[in-house]
């Protein structure tokens, strides 16, 4: 229970923080909840707030092109891991120099973490998840740092590397049929909602990244929640007549 808390933790960094709100700007939250996000996300260990949402920034500008850091026309095994195995191509590093980011270093949570992302890392990626355990009803170190550390990190690792690779390679594509990301269920199970890729690259403003907020997506549900008990404001959306508008001009007619 405890490992699959930091799991979530880690993953809702990514989803909801990085991804969501300092990637996208799809809605701002209020310091306290900026702070446990970039706290998160230093036990995510997925690169610093700022590269993260640099490297987003790209995909989505230079989407499946040498741009891309994780062009997914390289094949599954590049798209999922083999990116973080080389050296980035120059065209992610040209295009990437380009974007203006001043939005990311004028937030001074993000500034923060930046700075002692390496030390975070180690506290809360390694140490802080064994410790837990451990110290508070006397499991093993041994068994706290391999399961509630690393195990843990490796699955959080997989399941949003899905989003790169499966979410671009496999399932049907009702919004935009002429891009390459798809509606995937799987991808959206193991990744907490991230999984309609499709909706997501057609409406990348939308906080939801989805359609239907009834349908699984616990980031949606995560900030909704917060929007409740006024850590979250200013939530941003396609309009039911946008949606529908671009699924009958641009879609494939799965949806």
């Amino acid at each position: 229970l405890s490992a699959y808390l930091c799991f979530l933790m880690s993953a809702l960094s990514v989803t909801a923080g990085a991804h969501r709100l300092w990637s996208h700007r799809s809605y701002k939250a209020k310091l306290p909840l900026r702070i446990f996000l970039a706290v998160a996300n230093s036990m995510a260990f997925q690169n610093d707030i700022y590269e993260w949402s640099r490297d987003h920034r790209v995909h989505h500008k230079y989407s499946e092109t040498d741009a891309d850091p994780h062009n997914a026309l390289r094949g599954f095994f590049f798209s999922h891991i083999g990116w973080l195995l080389m050296r980035k191509h120059r065209d992610v590093i040209e295009k990437g120099s380009k974007l203006d980011l001043t939005d990311l270093m004028d937030d001074p949570v993000v500034r923060f973490q930046r700075k002692y992302y390496k030390i975070s890392v180690l506290l809360m990626c390694f140490v802080f998840p064994a410790w837990v355990p451990w110290y508070l009803w006397g499991e093993s170190l041994w068994n706290a740092y391999f399961l509630a550390s690393m195990l843990r990190y490796a699955l959080s690792l997989n399941v949003i590397w899905l989003i790169n690779s499966v979410a671009h390679m496999y399932g049907n594509r009702p919004y935009d049929k002429n891009i390459n990301p798809r509606e995937n269920s799987f991808a959206t199970l193991a990744a907490i909602g991230e999984g309609y890729h499709n909706y997501h690259h057609t409406f990348p403003f939308d906080y939801s990244a989805s359609e239907l907020g009834l349908k699984f997506n616990p980031t949606t549900w995560f900030i909704d929640f917060m929007a409740w008990v006024g850590l979250v404001t200013d939530r941003k959306r396609a309009s039911t007549e946008m949606v529908q508008a671009r699924k009958e001009k641009t879609g494939d007619g799965s949806g």
